[in-house]
């Protein structure tokens, strides 16, 4: 395999950086886990922390690059559209870590494509696109609680919540990951 026929995929994880253990930001600390997993080297970069390298994910190689916004979640599309446009340029190799109350407290569920699903961290990087939705949302589910959604996905998350997404929440993440770099591989 040459490098030029190596599969890329660009991971941005939705978050708030001053707010690393709140719901709202799993999605970052799940790119944590990610870069820690694979040791990938993380380092401040335009609008952001990245890390980029050639791993296996599972059987497949990939160049993999990992990205963080420095702007609080709803305003993260434009930095996180400058990083995904100089790295993979493909909507099939774009994957949005993001925080979904729509699915139970410890669970995952992918989705290619749609509307933000009233998520504004997803709404700011369909409009930083210009409109283009084509790319993998992993849905890491928190739930709900009944309380006021605002301060609910402020809240921090338990420790169960953090022990999952850095353990078993990541394996199954790195799963989905092979399948997106097996695809992207398959042509």
């Amino acid at each position: 395999m040459t490098v030029e026929t190596i599969p890329r995929l660009f991971v941005a994880g939705l978050g708030n950086m001053p707010f690393p253990t709140s719901r709202h930001s799993v999605g970052q600390l799940a790119v944590d886990g990610l870069a820690s997993r694979l040791g990938i080297r993380m380092s401040s970069v335009r609008g952001g922390i990245s890390g980029q390298a050639t791993v296996y994910v599972g059987e497949t190689l990939v160049n993999l690059t990992l990205f963080k916004s420095k702007s609080l979640m709803n305003i993260s599309g434009p930095s996180i559209a400058q990083a995904y446009r100089s790295t993979v340029k493909s909507p099939n190799s774009m994957i949005v870590l993001v925080d979904s109350l729509d699915h139970d407290p410890a669970t995952l569920s992918v989705k290619r494509g749609g509307s933000a699903n009233g998520h504004n961290g997803v709404k700011s990087i369909i409009t930083a696109l210009g409109g283009e939705l084509n790319f993998q949302r992993f849905r890491l589910g928190i739930g709900r609680d009944g309380s006021d959604p605002a301060n609910y996905v402020l809240g921090n998350l338990s420790s169960f919540e953090r022990r999952f997404w850095n353990d078993e929440g990541l394996d199954l993440i790195f799963g989905e990951l092979e399948k997106a770099a097996l695809k992207i591989a398959a042509g």
